[in-house]
């Protein structure tokens, strides 16, 4: 439908007026008294009707000498006018050169017995410039957004379940767990939000970041304890976040600065990522965050090699002086099998505890300190080893080996050592996919805890799991798993105080859910 303005009926009406003036003559004629004759008897018209009928014409011919006059002194003024007078009568702009309004017939004057059409004023150049210029501006910024945002993710994740332990313990507490830690409770184990904008040195693009806020009961498992971390509220929520920049040397340096979750160990934080719902010892012993600077260097596409320097185990801000190191690399022999290899060296004794009180000058609440002098100053050896083997689309094997020693002194007395603290053991992982929807995963884990560096005793641990998902859809994971922990120590609490199993049992429903575009794992 095409709209009409009041500016087109005027030019109508302007341009075809004695037309008009013609057709409004004839129609009175037509229809008054003194021109309408009756048939069979004609009747004259009497002097009063011929003297009004000339009023009317002389009124009309009187409006059509007024609009002449009226459209000469429009067209004298200049087309920017005549322009904005169109646009402010007709509520929009004017058409282009290529447009016709239409009057249709039922709205034409009397006297008019067909619909005419009129073409509008061509617009100028310059016009259409200024039109043109906001939609550019506005397509400008939308691209510098999605430039921004080109390669970045926002990612969000969801993760709760429901255990049964069936030693009923007091508390409903499961012993040495390190995620699904309450029986008979729906729990929310952790809510997840990422944001990365990875670098794209293609793109040319060498810098990117990364963070992980994260909520629920996992937090408390990650961000460590005043034990190890004197402000762990701070950092509570905040599971990563860190810079990355890809230097120019050779096939390319990455460089991360800041907090990352720890590769040591085969098992990580995010539960789509891992074969089973719940983790296994050594994930729970093993450290779970970093603080410093890592570099990676890819000497080719079979072998990258890796260094960190950081705090400590576990530790934002350093409980001493020493700066822990890790040398490793990570091999790719073939597309379906990757071979990971860590040196971890640390110390991870504190030399110096929190005080209420360091005297008159005022300091960030928890940074008040005294030194321990001698401070112990033994060192921490993990070797950490692992592999995974795609054997076929559906079929995944995966095995870890870990020993870890520590010592507490390095010297007691000239050319003594205090006796060290050792775990050493693995874990065995297996995993089939029948069908896009439904997977089963199997665990078998051991760990020798020699003077109780992980459990606080000496004991050999043991556990397997079996574990059933089911995929609903994407970004919807459904997981069923069975456990059994056992010991050749009282390690787990029933349902009487003080009294502990060699064993405990539990049933787990674990339900995940994550959106995003980030693929792979996380």
């Amino acid at each position: 439908m095409i709209n009409h303005s009041s500016h087109s009926v005027r030019t109508l009406i302007f341009k075809n007026a004695p037309r008009y003036t013609m057709g409004m003559c004839i129609a009175l004629l037509a229809w008054c008294p003194a021109g309408r004759a009756q048939a069979g008897s004609p009747v004259p018209a009497s002097a009063e009707e011929v003297k009004q009928l000339r009023e009317v014409v002389q009124s009309l011919l009187t409006r059509v000498t007024e609009l002449e006059n009226e459209l000469k002194q429009r067209q004298a003024l200049p087309a920017e006018r005549i322009e904005r007078d169109a646009s402010v009568a007709g509520g929009g702009p004017a058409a282009s050169a290529d447009s016709v309004t239409t009057l249709p017939a039922s709205t034409a004057p009397p006297g008019v017995a067909a619909a005419t059409t009129v073409t509008a004023r061509t617009s100028t150049p310059a016009q259409n410039a200024a039109l043109e210029a906001p939609k550019e501006s506005a397509n400008a910024v939308d691209r510098a957004i999605l430039d921004y945002l080109h390669g970045a993710t926002l990612n969000f994740a969801l993760d709760e379940y429901y255990s049964f332990n069936f030693n009923s313990p007091v508390g409903r507490v499961n012993a040495l767990r390190a995620y699904d830690v309450l029986s008979n409770n729906i729990s929310l184990n952790q809510a997840d939000v990422v944001f990365e904008r990875a670098p794209d040195v293609a793109a040319g693009r060498r810098f990117g970041m990364r963070l992980d806020l994260q909520f629920g009961q996992a937090t408390d498992t990650l961000q460590g304890n005043p034990a190890n971390e004197p402000r762990p509220q701070i950092y509570r929520n905040i599971f990563q976040a860190y810079g990355t920049y890809v230097a120019p040397i050779g096939n390319g340096l990455t460089l991360d600065v800041g907090k990352w979750g720890s590769s040591i160990g085969i098992e990580g934080n995010y539960t789509k990522d891992q074969m089973n719902y719940s983790r296994a010892y050594w994930f729970d012993f093993l450290p779970f965050y970093h603080m410093g600077v890592r570099a990676s260097y890819k000497v080719n596409d079979k072998l990258a090699l890796n260094y960190w320097i950081v705090n400590g185990t576990n530790q934002v801000e350093a409980t001493n002086g020493f700066k822990d190191e890790l040398f490793g690399f990570t091999a790719t022999p073939r597309k379906t099998i990757t071979w990971d290899v860590n040196y971890y060296l640390g110390q991870e004794h504190p030399d110096r505890n929190v005080v209420s009180s360091s005297g008159p000058i005022p300091v960030q609440p928890g940074l008040t300190f005294q030194a321990i002098s001698p401070a112990p100053n033994g060192k921490l050896h993990i070797f950490d080893s692992y592999v995974s083997w795609q054997a076929s689309p559906n079929l995944t094997f995966a095995l870890e080996g870990d020993y870890v020693i520590q010592r507490l002194w390095k010297t007691t007395a000239p050319g003594e050592s205090s006796a060290p603290s050792h775990t050493i053991g693995g874990a065995g992982y297996a995993k089939y996919q029948i069908t896009p929807k439904f997977a089963v995963a199997g665990r078998v884990e051991y760990l020798s805890d020699r003077g109780g560096l992980f459990s606080g005793i000496t004991q050999a641990l043991k556990e397997t799991t079996a574990t059933f998902d089911y995929k609903l859809t994407d970004g919807f994971l459904m997981r069923y798993e069975w456990r059994r922990d056992f010991s050749n120590q009282p390690s787990f609490f029933t349902d009487k105080n003080g009294v502990l199993s060699k064993e405990q049992q539990t049933a787990t429903i674990g339900v995940v859910w994550w959106v995003g575009r980030k693929e792979g794992v996380w």
